[in-house]
């Protein structure tokens, strides 16, 4: 008899395939089909890779200097992170696949979760229309997996990407008939279970569990009292019992504990004042975000770290923090906070790679109430004339200190400090700059 808890209507995950690699092929053509690897912040290591590039042995993670001569032998051609592009064509991926099932769920930048309605034949074939539809009006490869359970519909994807004979979409009924959903599960090692991480699969391994499979007829009370109730959650899930609530604030930018921003240097800084600098831009920008959810803060704190790979130096990190008198969201009176508390912290001689700047103590701002006396210290404005200016002139027109210096050339849209990203191999941003919007001529 089926267990009761099984849900009728199944879950669909779409998942774009290779995002960033996609996006850059959407309005470069000429990059179709051939080797193609992005890179993350200062063009540090491979964040995302072509079939090409993935066929050649080239890994996630892996530096790119590392490989920068053997890539160039083999026409590997190299981007630098383009988040303007990425962003925008994941709004128009996500607003066209919400057409098509309700209840969408936006997980991350290139993949959501939906509900459907009808049986898993039916949800197939509405699934197939929308995948054809986000390639056809965006140029961007999805593959889609059906199941009871958000983990199961997670496996189901990935099985989806890894067949080509499925066509990008496929069901877990498809999947678990004649007892293959053991085989299937048999296959995926416990670290590919989606909400199994690093620390916990180790753990789990040292039990014996290597496997989904293992994992699934693990008594799931037992292993709450042993684990966590995330892991009976988990277990339930891969029996094909709905566990995980949805999170409608998946991709909202919405934080309850803390907002972090945090970046890596285009080129070291030596010096307080450098430090102190970088501090209140990324102050300003965590700001931002903190005023977009509508909420206060009431401790600004601030690290910074030399590179552990450094030739030149020792490891060194720093880290202080500021408690507010009273709870805010004034980037005047978080920037000034961010810069005390990097005050005297500072090694002259270190060559420091990051910083970053942390909002904790986060209250919403609506329901703040104390006495007058004791109000909070809310903008007074100048946030609301800084947004006016963007809208009107673009970012990094006006701000505090350095946020307000403009980069030269392409690098415009940014503080122009030499510490500043660096995106050396950066394509056109088409859908977010008037001046690198692509030309189409007709003969």
């Amino acid at each position: 008899m089926p267990d009761p808890r099984v849900q009728e209507h199944p879950i669909v995950l779409a998942d774009a395939n290779n995002f960033y690699a996609s996006c850059e092929a959407v309005f470069h053509p000429e990059v179709a089909g051939k080797p193609l690897v992005v890179l993350s912040n200062n063009d540090g290591c491979v964040v995302s890779r072509s079939y090409e590039a993935k066929a050649l042995g080239i890994a996630n993670g892996t530096p790119w200097f590392t490989i920068r001569q053997e890539a160039a032998y083999d026409q590997v051609i190299a981007r630098s992170s383009n988040y303007e592009l990425y962003g925008s064509l994941s709004k128009r991926m996500m607003s066209i696949m919400s057409g098509f099932l309700p209840g969408q769920e936006v997980y991350s930048i290139d993949e959501c979760f939906m509900h459907s309605p009808w049986d898993s034949e039916q949800t197939r074939r509405i699934a197939a229309v929308m995948r054809r539809a986000v390639l056809q009006g965006v140029g961007i490869p999805v593959s889609i997996g059906i199941a009871p359970t958000k983990t199961l519909a997670k496996i189901t994807n990935h099985w989806a990407k890894r067949h080509p004979s499925s066509r990008g979409v496929t069901t877990w009924g498809d999947l678990s008939r004649d007892d293959q959903g053991t085989a299937v599960l048999s296959s995926i090692e416990i670290d590919d279970v989606w909400g199994i991480g690093r620390r916990l699969a180790k753990r789990l391994r040292g039990l014996g569990i290597r496997q989904a499979a293992q994992l699934r007829d693990q008594d799931p009370v037992n292993m709450r009292r042993r684990f966590s109730v995330q892991l009976e959650r988990t277990i339930l899930e891969l029996r094909g019992i709905p566990c995980i609530a949805d999170d409608s604030d998946a991709t909202g930018d919405k934080r309850d504990c803390q907002i972090l921003c945090s970046r890596m240097f285009g080129t070291p800084i030596l010096g307080e004042e450098g430090l102190r600098q970088a501090a209140s831009v990324y102050a300003q920008y965590a700001c931002r975000r903190l005023q977009r959810q509508h909420s206060l803060c009431t401790r600004v704190s601030v690290f910074c770290a030399s590179s552990p790979f450094s030739k030149h130096d020792q490891y060194s990190s720093v880290c202080g923090s500021i408690l507010l008198q009273d709870p805010s969201d004034d980037p005047v009176i978080i920037s000034a906070a961010a810069r005390q508390a990097l005050h005297g912290r500072i090694t002259p001689s270190v060559r420091y790679v990051r910083v970053g700047v942390m909002l904790t103590g986060l209250v919403d701002a609506a329901s703040y109430d104390t006495l007058p006396a004791l109000g909070a210290r809310t903008d007074s404005g100048l946030s609301e004339v800084f947004e006016q200016v963007a809208r009107r002139f673009g970012p990094a027109h006006v701000g505090i200190g350095f946020a307000g210096i403009r980069g030269d050339g392409r690098n415009n849209d940014g503080t122009g400090a030499a510490w500043a990203m660096r995106r050396e191999m950066l394509s056109s941003r088409c859908t977010t700059r008037w001046d690198e919007m692509p030309v189409v001529r007709a003969d």
